[in-house]
């Protein structure tokens, strides 16, 4: 896959949005993917850290500070730089959320701590991905997009969702013509997928 084809947002979107067309999957995925995302980061608090930011000498609030450099800062910092990379406002957007994620993550991890923090986690992650595959079932019809794209579906479901809600409450939109062009593509593999299923039956 070339580095234009990683970035292309138009092109990973209309994948996205083929699998989630359904007016209340989306819905469902608005409100449950960024729990999953949020409680990851509970769990990846308790990762071996290079460095702990309360051990800075300017730092005000000495010991009770949460905050370290962790393979939760650095997954939270892959997320949000690979946001801004496809599309620099919404992107923008979306890696606050990560950082707003992260240190609200430390915060609930270091009060739980790790073996209230895991149990947590695990009933978040179960009720969210549950929750989901109904939306799918029930409501869309269509197995989740992680079934055919691991990556896309895991990387870039926060910041899709997030999107769509741009797109619906503000009508967001990169560039002029960016929703009618993924809208088209959207269409044409619902129409694609729905005639290969017709064909299994017949």
């Amino acid at each position: 896959m070339s580095s234009s084809s990683v970035f292309d947002l138009e092109k990973h979107f209309a994948f996205y949005g083929a699998y989630h067309s359904n007016p209340v999957n989306v819905v469902i995925h608005m409100l449950f993917v960024w729990p999953i995302f949020f409680t990851t980061l509970v769990l990846l608090y308790f990762t071996p850290s290079l460095f702990n930011l309360s051990q800075l000498p300017f730092n005000p609030y000495g010991d009770k500070c949460c905050l370290a450099l962790n393979i939760g800062f650095f997954f939270a910092l892959i997320y949000g730089s690979f946001y801004v990379a496809l599309d620099k406002k919404a992107g923008s957007v979306a890696a606050l959320l990560c950082l707003i994620c992260w240190i609200g993550s430390s915060a609930v991890a270091r009060r739980l701590g790790f073996s209230l923090a895991w149990k947590v986690v695990l009933v978040a992650q179960l009720f969210c991905w549950t929750v989901q595959f109904i939306g799918h079932g029930v409501f869309e019809k269509r197995a989740p997009a992680l079934l055919d794209n691991l990556t896309q579906a895991f990387l870039m479901a926060p910041f899709f969702v997030l999107f769509e809600a741009l797109q619906m409450f503000f009508g967001y939109e990169p560039y002029p013509g960016f929703q009618a062009n993924v809208k088209a593509t959207i269409e044409a593999d619902i129409k694609e997928w729905k005639d290969k299923k017709e064909k299994k039956i017949s």
